[in-house]
């Protein structure tokens, strides 16, 4: 495995493969993704392929389709690794959270 460090956008792609569960291809996630932010296919692909040779990610490919000229879908899903590191992710966030002090704001 390479480098573990997980960045903001390889954690939010991350994100969105575990989310889309057997669906989980390059486009799936591009979809999912778009709906909160405009985002490049290759982005998405560069990401996909940095988190498979991090570990986090493994990937196989489908069926041909017609509609595709014949060319397989690549699907991908979260290893163990992937799930571990956005655990300490999501744990590492809530930290910085809980450190914030509560603040009171009143109006003048």
């Amino acid at each position: 495995m390479k480098g573990n460090y997980l960045g903001e956008f390889e954690e939010l792609v991350l994100l969105t493969v575990a989310s889309l569960g057997a669906e989980a291809y390059a486009v799936t996630v591009k979809k999912e993704i778009e709906q909160h932010r405009k985002v490049n296919i290759s982005a998405i692909h560069s990401s996909l392929y940095r988190l498979e040779d991090k570990g986090f990610l493994s990937s196989e490919f489908g069926g041909a389709a017609n509609k595709r000229g014949g060319k397989k879908k690549r699907y991908f899903k979260v290893t163990s690794a992937g799930f571990s590191e956005l655990q300490r992710s999501k744990d590492l966030r809530q930290q910085y959270w809980e450190n914030i002090p509560q603040l009171t704001f009143s109006t003048i």
